[in-house]
């Protein structure tokens, strides 16, 4: 007798259907609590399937939208939270999310995402794959407009407002403010399938650009600025350098200027920029400014790290707690416990997760760089891109990684 072909475990399990409601009912109340956050409930789902498309400010986002819908969400997930061995194993039996590498083509992602939609699930895509560092939506991938058609399923346009306000991604602590979250509109196939994937694409980036950096609403904590050098590493008085933040202020090392983050997002102080946003767009044009070829002698800046390689989906493995980063234009060199040179010239990509960890795509290998929580990995995949796109011929050569 022929040996029977092996079937397929299907992705969506009916213990999805019971287990998430539940937890659902259990969190809800302290999710919104936490985070100040109003809910409207998508009263025209009507059991239909959908992609969800939702913009990106907080570390609870893939919350937000599930409290919004009643059915099971398959989220699109990055894969540093499938590397975490027995947790990673709890996620993927409680929700079974879609593993995605950030800032590549990944092409099994989007055969998931297929196969979830023929199973009859609905996908919940953050399209930035990053949260903003400034108040602004950031870079969509244009990948996303050709997905969205294949998939040919209605589109949810899902907001989060009020995200940067209560917890910037720099910072650890959350602020006494409000947020809001809610479908904003539906965009059915047959409004789309005519379209082309470009059309497609920018149709999503509108209807999901969120700008913050601005004074509405007040957002209150004691320790407002601290941690805000995760975001910034120019100095306009000194270039690239270091900050240091206490409380409610920050100030540059090298030169001693401060600066205090006010509840309205606003600065205030020695320095001329009046939100982050400001800041940051001077931040990026000084990069974009930069000839990487005359930054190889000697590293633009220092930093203590700890390395480790990565298995995809598996697990992690320290090469060296105690490594020195440094940053040159064409290259990162590691020293101290472990060597090691990544040429940017080889290196696929850089990618930042959460607030301040760094994986390095080299030669197959995922290694990842964490340090303590003043590090900033901003630097690092901004001259990165730098000297992509002045080595490589790119459609966007002031787009900085992010």
């Amino acid at each position: 007798m022929a040996e029977k072909k092996k079937r397929t475990k299907k992705w969506i399990q009916p213990h999805h259907k019971v287990v998430v409601p539940v937890l659902r009912f259990i969190l809800a109340p302290f999710i919104c609590w936490l985070y100040g956050l109003k809910v409207e409930k998508f009263k025209e789902e009507n059991g239909r399937q959908y992609l969800v498309l939702s913009n990106h400010q907080t570390g609870f986002d893939q919350f937000f939208p599930s409290l919004a819908f009643e059915q099971h969400l398959y989220y699109v997930a990055s894969e540093d939270i499938f590397s975490m061995g027995w947790l990673s194993d709890v996620i993927r039996w409680i929700a079974n999310p879609i593993p995605i590498k950030k800032q590549v083509t990944d092409i099994k992602a989007v055969m998931s995402c297929m196969r979830v939609a023929r199973e009859g699930g609905s996908i919940a895509i953050f399209p930035e794959g990053n949260r903003t560092f400034s108040g602004k939506t950031v870079y969509m991938n244009p990948a996303i407009g050709g997905l969205a058609k294949k998939l040919g399923l209605p589109i949810a346009f899902f907001k989060i407002e009020g995200g940067y306000g209560v917890q910037p991604r720099w910072s650890d602590v959350r602020r006494k403010g409000r947020m809001k979250a809610y479908v904003s509109c539906v965009l059915e196939p047959e409004e789309y399938k005519s379209l082309s994937n470009e059309e497609l694409y920018q149709r999503i980036c509108k209807e999901l650009y969120q700008n913050e950096a601005n004074s509405q609403g007040t957002f209150v904590h004691k320790k407002s600025a601290e941690y805000i050098e995760r975001v910034l590493y120019v100095c306009p008085h000194c270039g690239i350098t270091h900050f240091e933040s206490n409380g409610e202020t920050f100030r540059c090392t090298s030169c001693g200027r401060s600066a205090k983050y006010l509840p309205s997002k606003e600065i205030s102080g020695d320095f001329s920029f009046r939100y982050m946003l400001d800041w940051y767009e001077y931040q990026e044009d000084y990069i974009n400014q930069l000839n990487t070829a005359e930054l190889t002698q000697a590293p633009l800046i220092k930093d203590t790290c700890s390395l480790y390689s990565v298995e995809l989906y598996k697990g992690k493995r320290c090469l060296g707690e105690h490594v020195e980063l440094a940053l040159y234009g064409d290259r990162i060199e590691v020293s101290g416990d472990f060597r090691e040179t990544f040429p940017f010239a080889d290196v696929e990509t850089i990618t930042i997760l959460g607030k301040n960890k760094l994986d390095i795509y080299y030669h197959d290998m995922v290694y990842q760089i964490q340090s303590d929580k003043r590090f900033n990995a901003l630097k690092y995949l901004n001259l990165y891109h730098r000297y992509k796109n002045l080595t490589t011929e790119v459609e966007n050569g002031s787009f900085l990684g992010l």
